[in-house]
Formats: C-alpha cells, sequence, structure tokens
C-alpha cells in the first residue's frame, strides 16, 4: 500500500513538472496566466485628503480576461472584463457593462417577493452608462469584439459610494486583460461645502454637498467624461473643482499602470482594415464628394430632408459599384462611404465656420415657447428649439405619493424617498421612425435623469405636494434632454410651483483636426446648440443645465481619447453665454410662478380626529375614506394617531369634502362623561366577551368586557342572565390611551363575595352524604 501511495506521488509531480514547462515553452499561446498564490498584488494609494484607496488583481475570478478589486474604506467592487473571441461581423462597438447592487453586500434582504436581485434599477442603469462613457472612448477605432464589463459589489459600508470606484475598477480590469485599450482612466467624485471643495466626499457629505461631480479623466490632465449635479454653483468654482479632480485621477493611473506592467497581458491583435479600403475610400471620394458637400452646404435642408439625401447618394454609389463588380464587399463600401461623409461634413465646419444649417458656431437654434397649452392641467408647457420639440406637463399630488426607493438604493444614495421626479419619453415617431413603446429604455432612463438634475435645485425642499414632471419629445434633432430642462422649467411656473428660477440648458459639440505628440488637440471648432448630426459625426456631446446664477447640471460625452482642460474650460463658457441668451427667450413667454390658477390646483389639509372616532371616521374596511374618494375624488391619508391628511384635486372639492367629513363626525359624536362617573346602561348586543351597551341614544356602543361584568370568572354573559335590553350600573374609568375605547367597569359596584369554600368543615360529610 504505501509503495503504491508513492508511486501516485511521483507520478503526480511529473505531471506538474511536465505542465509547469509546456506552460513556459508556449506561455505566449495562452490567454489565462496558470494562478499561483504569488501572482496577486496590491497597489496603495493615498489621496490627497488622506483617504486610502486600495487596487489589487489575482484573487478573485481568474478565469476573466481581465479583474481587478478597488477598495475605499470597508466598500469593495470587483469589475471583470471579457471580450469574445474571433472575426468581428459588427461596424460599433457592442460593448456592455453591468453594475448591480447587491443587498448581501449592505448585510440586506431584497424586499421583493423572490428575495432576489430582479431587473436593473434606475441608479444601477445610469452608473452603468457612467461606466460605459468612460472607457468607451478609448478603444481603438477599429475594434468591435462583442465586450462586457461586470461590476460586482463585494461590500458596502454605507459611507462610500460604490459606482465610481466601479469606473477605477473597469479601467483597472481592462488594462490588465488582454483586450485592445489605450487606458488607463481613473474617476473621482468632487463635492463643495463651504467653499471647500471635497474629493472622495462621503454619502454623509455629499447630502449637504453643493456639488456632486464624477470626473473621469486618463493621463496628461485628459478629460474623459463629466456627469454631475449642482445647487447654483458659480461657473469658476465648476472649473476648479474639474481641474482638482483631474489631477487627482493622475496618482490612480499610476498605480493601474504598475499593475499592468507587472500582471498585464498581451493584447490581442486588432484585426487589420483590408488593403482595399484606402483604394475604396478614394474611389468614394471621386464618385460622391462633391454631392456630400453640396448637401451640407444647402442651408435649406431640414433633419428628414437632408438624411434622405445622403441615404440617395449612398445607394446610388453601392449600384453603381456593385455594377462594376458583382463580388464587391457591400459593407467596405458601407464603411468607407461613412468616413467620407463624416470627413466631409467636419472639413466644411474647418474651412468656413459654417454648420450645415448656415450657422455659426455660436448661433442658437430659433426658439418657440408656449404655456398654459391645455388648461385642465395643473401645468403644461411646449419648448421648441429648431426642429427638437418637447412638451412637459405638470401634475400635483399628495405627499403620500412620492416616489420610495428601494433598501439597497437608499443604503447607497441615502435617499429615502424623492417627491420631485422627470419621466422622460422618447416615442420612434420623434425621429420619423417605427419601434417598440412602453417601458423606457437605458437611453430615456439616462435623459431621464439628467433633466430631473437640472430642475431639482429650484424645486423648494418643503413644498406641501409631490410633483411629476413628464417630457414628451415630439420632435427630435439633438439635444431634447436640455429641451426638456427648458420646457419643465416653463411647465413648473406654470403650474404655480414657487421654483426659486427659471432653468435653461443647451448642448455643446466639438469638432478636433489634428493631435500633438502628448495627445492634445491643436485644431478643433466648439459648436453651440448642436443638430443630431453634429453629435453623431462629432466628437463632443457636452450638456449644461444652470439658472441665471449658476449652474444646476453638466454632463460630458467624449468620444476621443480625453480633451485637455483648455477645451473643457472653452466650451463650459460657451454653454454659459448661450444658456443666458436662452433666459432671455423663455422669460417672453413666463418669468416667474403663476398664481391665477389657484382654482385649478390641488390642496392640501390635515384634520383632528380623536382616537376614540377614528374607526367610525374611516368605516368598515375603510369604507368612509372609499367613498369620500368616489364621490368627491379626495383622498385621506393617515398622518400618525390622530391627524389625517385631506388631499383634493381642487378647493372645490375640498370644500365638499369637508361638508362630508364634518356630517360624518357630528353624527359619531359621542357625550362628554366624567372621569369615576356612574351612569346607566343599556345593553344593546350580547357577545361571547362581553356586553355592548349604551348610556344615551344614538350613542356609540360600548364593550363591557366579560372580566368587568362580576367578581365571579364567568364564560358567557348569559351566566349572569343578562339579555338585550336590561339596565346596568356602571363605572366610567376614561378611555384607554392606546385604542381609544372606554374603560368600563361593574363589578367594582357590588360587594366582593367570597368563591372558596372550605371542604374540611363540618359540612363537608353531609353533603358528601347527601350526594350519595
Amino acid at each position: 500500500m504505501v509503495i503504491f501511495n508513492s508511486f501516485k506521488f511521483v507520478l503526480w509531480n511529473k505531471q506538474i513538472l511536465l505542465r509547469n514547462k509546456i506552460y513556459g515553452k508556449h506561455k505566449k499561446h495562452f490567454n489565462l496566466r496558470y494562478s499561483t498564490a504569488t501572482e496577486s498584488a496590491e497597489q496603495v494609494i493615498t489621496l490627497s485628503n488622506g483617504k486610502v484607496l486600495k487596487l489589487s488583481t489575482g484573487k478573485f475570478a481568474k478565469f476573466a480576461s481581465g479583474s481587478s478589486v478597488v477598495s475605499l474604506g470597508d466598500t469593495s467592487v470587483m469589475v471583470t472584463a471579457v471580450s469574445k473571441d474571433g472575426a468581428s461581423q459588427s461596424s460599433f462597438l457592442p460593448l456592455i457593462v453591468d453594475y448591480r447592487q447587491k443587498a448581501a453586500a449592505g448585510g440586506r434582504i431584497p424586499t421583493n417577493f423572490l428575495r432576489r436581485e430582479l431587473a436593473p434599477t434606475e441608479h444601477e442603469i445610469l452608473t452603468s452608462r457612467c461606466i460605459d462613457r468612460s472607457v468607451r472612448p478609448l478603444f481603438p477605432e477599429h475594434y468591435s469584439l462583442e465586450t462586457q464589463i461586470i461590476c460586482n459589489i463585494l461590500a458596502v459600508d454605507g459611507i462610500h459610494d460604490p459606482d465610481v470606484l466601479s469606473i477605477t475598477g473597469a479601467s483597472a480590469a481592462l488594462s490588465l486583460s488582454n483586450i485592445p485599450w489605450h487606458g488607463p482612466v481613473a474617476a473621482i467624485r468632487v463635492g463643495l461645502k463651504r467653499d471647500e471643495i471635497l474629493l472622495y466626499p462621503t454619502r454623509k457629505e455629499i447630502e449637504d454637498s453643493l456639488l456632486n461631480l464624477i470626473v473621469t479623466a486618463t493621463k496628461n490632465n485628459l478629460v474623459v467624461m463629466l456627469e454631475g449635479s449642482a445647487s447654483n454653483v458659480q461657473q469658476q468654482t465648476l472649473m476648479k473643482a474639474i481641474k482638482l479632480g483631474t489631477k487627482e485621477c493622475q496618482n490612480i493611473i499610476r498605480a493601474i499602470e504598475k499593475l499592468k506592467l507587472q500582471f498585464g497581458k498581451d493584447k490581442k491583435q486588432i484585426e487589420p482594415l483590408s488593403d482595399e479600403f484606402p483604394a475604396m475610400v478614394d474611389r468614394i471620394n471621386s464618385l460622391g464628394r462633391s454631392k456630400l458637400k453640396e448637401i451640407f452646404s444647402n442651408y435649406f435642408h431640414d433633419k428628414v430632408s437632408r438624411d434622405n439625401a445622403v441615404a440617395s447618394i449612398r445607394n446610388d454609389i453601392m449600384e453603381k459599384l456593385k455594377e462594376e463588380d458583382t463580388n464587391a464587399d457591400m459593407k467596405l463600401v458601407n464603411d468607407a462611404f461613412n468616413k467620407v461623409t463624416k470627413d466631409t461634413f467636419r472639413k466644411l465646419i474647418f474651412d468656413t465656420n459654417k454648420r450645415c444649417d448656415g450657422r455659426s458656431l455660436t448661433d442658437i437654434r430659433n426658439i418657440n415657447c408656449e404655456t398654459n397649452i391645455f388648461k385642465p392641467l395643473h401645468g403644461s408647457a411646449m419648448f421648441q428649439r429648431g426642429q427638437t420639440q418637447v412638451f412637459c406637463t405638470v401634475t400635483l399630488d399628495s405627499l403620500e405619493r412620492t416616489l420610495t426607493l428601494d433598501p439597497a438604493a437608499m443604503m447607497v444614495s441615502g435617499l429615502k424617498e424623492k417627491n420631485f421626479f422627470l419621466h422622460y419619453e422618447f416615442p420612434p415617431y420623434a425621429t420619423n421612425e417605427t419601434g417598440r413603446t412602453g417601458h423606457a429604455n437605458r437611453r430615456e432612463i439616462g435623459h431621464g435623469a439628467l433633466a430631473e438634475r437640472g430642475l431639482r435645485p429650484v424645486v423648494p425642499k418643503d413644498y406641501p405636494f409631490t410633483i411629476r414632471l413628464t417630457s414628451e419629445v415630439f420632435e427630435s434633432n439633438g439635444s431634447s434632454s436640455m429641451a426638456s430642462v427648458c420646457g419643465g422649467s416653463m411647465a413648473l411656473m406654470d403650474a404655480g410651483v414657487p421654483t426659486s428660477g427659471s432653468v435653461a440648458g443647451v448642448a455643446i459639440g466639438l469638432i478636433t483636426d489634428t493631435l500633438t505628440d502628448q495627445g492634445e488637440i491643436e485644431n478643433y471648432r466648439i459648436l453651440t446648440d448642436i443638430l443630431g448630426i453634429e453629435d453623431y459625426l462629432g466628437d463632443m456631446d457636452m450638456k449644461l443645465a444652470a439658472t441665471k446664477h449658476g449652474i444646476t447640471a453638466l454632463q460630458a460625452d467624449i468620444k476621443v481619447p480625453g480633451l485637455s482642460l483648455k477645451i473643457i474650460m472653452e466650451s463650459i463658457q460657451q454653454a454659459w453665454n448661450a444658456k443666458n441668451r436662452i433666459l432671455l427667450k423663455m422669460h417672453e413667454t413666463i418669468d416667474k410662478p403663476r398664481t391665477d390658477k389657484e382654482s385649478l390646483l390641488p390642496v392640501t389639509c390635515n384634520i383632528d380626529v380623536p382616537r376614540h372616532l377614528r374607526s367610525h371616521f374611516i368605516g368598515p374596511g375603510g369604507m368612509n375614506i372609499k367613498k369620500l374618494a368616489s364621490q368627491t375624488g379626495v383622498h385621506v391619508f393617515e398622518k400618525d394617531e390622530s391627524i389625517f391628511s385631506v388631499f383634493a384635486p381642487n378647493q372645490q372639492a375640498m370644500d365638499e369634502a369637508k361638508e362630508i367629513i364634518n356630517e360624518l363626525l357630528k353624527k359619531r359624536v359621542d357625550p362628554e362623561l366624567e372621569f369615576g362617573g356612574v351612569y346607566k346602561a343599556k345593553i344593546v348586543e350580547i357577545r361571547d366577551i362581553g356586553v355592548m351597551v349604551t348610556f344615551y341614544e344614538n350613542m356609540t356602543p360600548a364593550l363591557l368586557h366579560l372580566s368587568q361584568l362580576d367578581h365571579r370568572k364567568i364564560q358567557h354573559p348569559s351566566a349572569l342572565g343578562l339579555e338585550v335590553g336590561h339596565e346596568l350600573v356602571i363605572k366610567y374609568f376614561g378611555r384607554d390611551p392606546a385604542s381609544g375605547q372606554m374603560r368600563l367597569s361593574r363589578k367594582v359596584l357590588q360587594e366582593p363575595v367570597s368563591t372558596v369554600k372550605n371542604f374540611f368543615n363540618t359540612n363537608t360529610n353531609s353533603s358528601l352524604q347527601s350526594i350519595e
């Protein structure tokens, strides 16, 4: 037996040696490293505010192309990156980012029926979009393999938010993987409190902060992504926050590069473009460049006619090339045509400083505003800028209709409920298309959240109603989210909501040309109020919302591998100037909240119902409250033990409801009784637990419990010969402080009777004898 085990041990050792020899000889052919305990590593970064950020790899998820764990405090996130192998069949990058909040990470159990994580929440979708926009610009231009990034929340301490850590984790995972990517990047959250800029603020600090900004940057202080909200923060303060955030990211980037040098895998080779591609581009240039230039120089075109004209040229070129060569690669032709179209469009702007609709670089499209469009609505507004048209409505309801967040979202964001929220809808007819309608997609959720952040700072926090603002895009040709900010601001004023000021939004674009050796852009054009085609063929889509005094929201989608701070600052300044012009146009229609729609607006009040009348006021199964809602449209909500909140859609309904409520309570008023008083009571009902009695006519019956009927212990009132109609003498001891029920007793007025018999007295024997 010992010999056999020794033989197995030797054989096992030979297998290990053989495997290590093969792996060492052919290491370059392996996608995954052979992992041992020594291949894990950690980088510790001390931030400027003294906090410690940890980056580690090699311990978890070793089968993934790249894996990293990022920790700040006791919050930890594991991010993995995987891409498919093989030839790409797509002309774009199919990047999938999944960020999921795990209830277990915070020591919670999901509150749904299945007690497990279900569909992604709004916060998860917004964070996934944020990660996507941070890493997508740094993928190679022609890389189009399906790639997936999954962010797994391992632990949440309730102090540090894992969303920003996930961006840094995605950067580390991509850098360490074999996926081609020109990173790394790093992300940091910036706050503002009492003129002090906070880096990586805690959840509590963010609640009191005037700024909540996420900055993603790459090497050489180049900005990749901006996302944030603010409470009327000054332009100079925002610029300073962006600079400090960008600078702080550099230390994290250097730490990721150290991990990459030690444990990074060799990158996959991108499938090169076909050798025929340059020749195809030259061929299409000769066939269609002049025609495309003519279309983009024709300022009478609108969105539909311009798109149709470009599509017609595309079809003509494809047909001609197919006639010349029946075996022509149509995908190659289409890719070459797209490149020629993009180059022609951009070069025309550089050469003429004019855009395809005839505007200069800083011009804003024609604006048309209208409010109070449909009289029955609490508030309504239409905002049209060029061919972008948005219709906004405001609905006011009771505070009981606030939007309550799930426990996992509360734990991360610290926000329990919202009494102001915006829903954005983008139906397919807005762009002359057909498609699915119904549940909001990720794009609608993202645009709606941005518009909501832009308007939230001007909505009063103590407003006594829940506000639902809807924004439906009727036409879209660029910047519908910022049109929603403008239309939403006017609709709020039309509804009489006492906002602190008007908010306007504008989208800024960018066209770049040449790069320096350090990756900075030398030649560029910043475009104000961009069209849809300028977003699609451009290099940036920056959206800024602001009041007259300060900035309320900022978002920058950058499509090149980073922009210098100089370009970012110029873009913010150009957006600020455009915002001021838009506000002047909006103020021509409405410049302050209305006060002449009081008859249409909802009203609310509180009523005090004594505890002993609560059951009568509510009715069996809430019958009285339901009847009140069906008759008048008025809803009653319980606030505490005796206070009820009454919400009415208008003053007329409130007056009608008050009459019904007063009559209801008037009929049920009980007489005033003196504590300790003795009264005659009439039995009106016999129950198993006691008798129901009344002292006066029309009085609500009160329960005299079995335990208070007699000194003797009885099982039913019939044991005492009590019947309906009998009169009893009862003592009143006030009302129960918890239930409000009367406390009554009959036995306290009776003489105590001994119920204990002595079975050992002289009568015992005679009693037993008589029984026998």
